[in-house]
């Protein structure tokens, strides 16, 4: 396609859907380490001989690792580019995975736990922002959801995991292979990674616009011309006035900031990650068998792929704030039933049930929403430090709740999905009240619609 030919901004093409695809690999691997740990709490607690603080520290070893990978991703990801920080991350996610499962004691595992988490976090904020920045406004909430989806394939493919080495009966070593086998998609990313382009927005905050041209061409536009779309990155970056390196925690950029920290404490606040984390304990709180468990995990894991699916198809269509609104109310009446399930001693199938309403909600809301929202209100100049920062609260509200939850629910199961509950009342009337719409803006416009010069 020439440079100056519009395309087509309502047609997807295959490069454009095949890179996006391979950064949402980095989604892939980070929603399967997260997942994993859950089918393997019970033997860490055995091997190493923990009680319920160490294993909460145990499992939110990795969550210190996501928050420092979280907060300091945006500086490679300006320095050598979105896709050169990809492949370091694919890296770290291979030798964690082969790491856990040859750990030697206590301390070897946490560390490459914390090396996942570092990965992990860093995946939070690098694939959603290569993919919104390679995407045009048409197509932009679909494709950075593609990351969304990767995630919750990862983390149903972790719970399937989980269950087929569980059923083959390996004994001591089963909790290892359960850690080991991310070591093969891990690898698969990072070989994958060197077919991308780099994002056509860094290229031209360095000055390489022809090779800026040549990636926006094959992408596509939101229906101007590539040289048009060029000046507008231009007139976004402004770097006669602003500098890469300008301060990132100023009054110009406070809404942006807000937006995202707010959308990143409720995402955790819900308690989802405590839920996915502990789900089959969760399901043997109610008095499930340890099979049984794991198979609830993979419903749990199942519910999740199809409503994020659900919420993929229609995302660019109802917008991020129906959704969002949708979600909020699923959210209230699942973690609700679940607190009821728990007080009034009646789990079975009303727990399985609530959580699978609770699942739903964050598939088909929250979960599709987040790494969008938090990928377009940024302006060009600071955007990875913007996401950086949303992915950095999203994992340290997350590293909070996910230590805090087994010493609460061993005290009283309903009091912790009863605060989830509340809380996401409050996530209620911000997204009513506060939260505006970006479906079909292209990420310069947005800029303008926020106020920020």
């Amino acid at each position: 396609m020439p440079a100056n030919t519009p395309s087509d901004p309502a047609k997807l093409n295959g490069y454009l859907l095949g890179n996006s695809l391979i950064a949402a690999l980095g989604g892939l691997l980070f929603g399967f380490d997260t997942a994993v740990i859950s089918g393997t709490t019970d033997a860490l607690k055995a091997v190493y001989d923990l009680d319920d603080n160490l294993l909460g520290f145990t499992v939110a070893s990795a969550l210190i690792g996501t928050i420092l990978g979280a907060l300091f991703a945006s500086r490679p990801a300006d320095a050598i580019g979105r896709r050169g920080t990809l492949a370091w991350l694919g890296v770290f996610y291979f030798v964690s995975a082969a790491g856990c499962a040859f750990a030697w004691d206590w301390w070897s595992f946490i560390f490459f736990r914390f090396l996942g988490g570092l990965a992990v976090g860093g995946a939070s904020v690098v694939s959603p922002l290569y993919t919104a920045e390679i995407s045009p406004a048409s197509w932009r909430g679909r494709m950075v959801a593609v990351t969304q989806f990767n995630v919750v394939l990862g983390i149903l493919l972790a719970y399937l995991s989980n269950w087929m080495i569980g059923r083959l009966q390996l004994g001591g070593t089963e909790w290892r292979w359960m850690f080991g086998v991310e070591a093969f998609p891990a690898l698969v990313f990072f070989l994958l990674v060197f077919r991308t382009p780099q994002s056509p927005r860094w290229l031209v905050a360095k000055g390489r616009l022809d090779e800026a041209r040549a990636v926006i061409a094959r992408c596509g536009t939101d229906g101007g011309g590539v040289d048009e779309e060029i000046r507008e990155i231009q007139r976004s970056l402004d770097l006669e006035h602003h500098s890469l390196r300008e301060r990132f925690y100023s009054r110009r950029y406070l809404k942006p900031i807000l937006l995202a920290v707010a959308l990143a404490a409720f995402n955790q606040l819900s308690g989802i990650n405590a839920v996915l984390y502990y789900t089959p304990s969760i399901f043997k709180m109610a008095g499930a068998g340890m099979d049984s468990a794991m198979l609830q995990s993979v419903i749990v894991g199942a519910t999740m792929f199809v409503f994020t699916i659900a919420a993929m198809l229609v995302i660019d269509r109802v917008g991020r704030r129906r959704l969002m609104l949708l979600g909020s109310i699923g959210y209230i009446l699942g973690l609700a039933g679940a607190a009821y399930a728990f007080y009034a001693h009646v789990e079975g199938p009303l727990l399985l049930c609530s959580l699978l309403v609770f699942i739903a909600a964050h598939g088909f809301g929250q979960g599709a929403v987040i790494w969008v929202f938090i990928s377009e209100i940024f302006p060009n100049r600071v955007r990875a430090r913007g996401q950086a920062l949303g992915s950095f609260t999203h994992w340290a509200m997350n590293a909070a709740i996910s230590w805090t939850f087994p010493l609460i629910a061993a005290q009283a199961g309903w009091m912790a999905f009863a605060f989830y509950a509340l809380c996401m009342a409050g996530q209620l009337v911000w997204v009513v009240f506060i939260m505006p719409e970006t479906k079909g803006v292209s990420l310069e416009k947005i800029q303008e619609k926020l106020g920020i010069e």
